[in-house]
C-alpha cells in the first residue's frame, strides 16, 4: 500500500486489514482510475503472498463507495477502524494492530 502512495497512484486516509477482507479509504490522484489502482494493488500482494504458498488471494471484482462530502468522508473513516470491533476481535480499537488512519 506504501509503494502505491510513492508511486503517486493515490492517497491512503485509512484502512483496516481483517482476516478475510480489508477496509480501505484512499484518494485516487494523477488521474488514475480506480480499477488501475486495484488492479496494481491485488496484483503486488498477490506476487508477495506467492512467496509464502498463497496462491488464491482475492475474489474477482470489488465493492466501492464514492465520498461525496467532508461528513462522509469521516462517517467512513470511523467505520473502517471499528471494524475490529464489530467483528468481535477486540474491545478496544487500539488493541488491533492491523489498521492505520490519518485521522486518529
Amino acid at each position: 500500500m506504501h509503494l502505491l502512495e510513492v508511486q503517486k497512484y493515490l492517497k491512503s486516509n485509512a484502512l483496516i486489514v481483517m482476516p478475510n477482507h480489508i477496509h480501505w479509504q484512499f484518494q485516487l490522484l494523477n488521474n488514475n482510475l480506480l480499477p488501475q489502482a486495484i488492479r496494481c494493488f491485488k496484483g503486488r500482494t498477490a506476487v508477495v503472498c506467492r512467496e509464502f504458498g498463497i496462491y488464491k488471494l482475492w475474489q474477482k471484482g470489488y465493492y466501492d463507495h464514492l465520498i461525496r462530502d467532508e461528513d462522509d468522508l469521516v462517517k467512513s473513516a470511523r467505520y473502517i477502524i471499528a471494524n475490529s470491533l464489530r467483528a468481535g476481535l477486540v474491545k478496544n480499537v487500539a488493541d488491533y494492530p492491523y489498521w492505520d488512519c490519518v485521522y486518529v
